[in-house]
C-alpha cells in the first residue's frame, strides 16, 4: 500500500504526555501503512508573541490537513460533554475539502445516551439538559454536524485505522459516509 497521509486531529495535543502519545500515534499509524502527522511535530519558534503563535499554529495545521489524504479525529469528549472545539473545526474544514474523516469514540451509545452516562450533572429532566435545552436524539454517537460526514468508530485509534486502511484500500464503503 502506498504510504498514505493522515492528519491526527484531537485534543491529544494538552495531554501532558502530548509529545510521546504523538509519537506513539504515529508509530500507530505506520503499522497500518499510514504517514501520520501530529499537529506538535510543527516546528515554531517559541519566542513568538502569543497571538502569532496561534496564527502560525492554525496555519500550520490547517497545511497539514491540506497536504493529508485524510484526517483521524479522537472526538472523545474534552472538558465537557463534547469533543474539543479546535478538533471539530478541523474535521469540519477536512469535510469541506473533501477530505475522508474517521474519528474515534471511546464507547457506544447515542449522543444523548453518553452524556447521560459520562456527565450525568449535565443532564435535567427527560429529554433536556441542566439548563431545560434539548438534548439531541438522532441515535448517532456525536452531534449529527460531526456523525453524519464522518465515519465515527467505537473504540481507539487503531480501530480507527483498521477502518480507514480498509476502506481507503477500497475494501469498504466511502470513509466520509456516516455510521449508523
Amino acid at each position: 500500500m502506498t504510504h498514505r497521509c493522515l492528519y491526527l486531529a484531537g485534543p491529544d495535543v494538552f495531554r501532558p504526555d502530548a509529545a510521546e502519545h504523538g509519537r506513539l500515534l504515529v508509530a500507530l499509524c505506520a503499522e497500518y501503512g499510514f504517514r501520520g502527522l501530529f499537529p506538535l511535530d510543527n516546528t515554531l519558534p517559541p519566542e513568538l508573541p502569543p497571538p502569532e503563535l496561534a496564527r502560525r499554529i492554525y496555519q500550520a495545521n490547517i497545511a497539514r490537513i491540506e497536504a493529508c489524504d485524510a484526517v483521524l479525529a479522537n472526538l472523545d469528549f474534552f472538558r465537557g460533554a463534547e469533543p474539543d472545539s479546535g478538533t471539530c473545526f478541523e474535521v469540519g474544514y477536512a469535510v469541506a475539502r473533501g477530505k475522508p474523516v474517521v474519528g474515534y469514540v471511546p464507547e457506544g451509545g447515542s449522543f444523548a445516551e453518553r452524556i447521560r452516562r459520562r456527565h450525568p450533572q449535565s443532564v435535567g429532566a427527560g429529554s433536556l439538559d441542566a439548563q431545560g435545552w434539548q438534548l439531541e436524539e438522532f441515535g448517532l454517537p456525536l452531534n449529527l454536524m460531526l456523525s453524519v460526514p464522518c465515519r465515527v468508530v467505537v473504540g481507539d485509534a487503531r480501530a480507527a485505522l483498521e477502518v480507514l486502511r480498509a476502506e481507503m484500500a477500497g475494501g469498504g464503503s466511502d470513509p466520509a459516509a456516516p455510521t449508523q
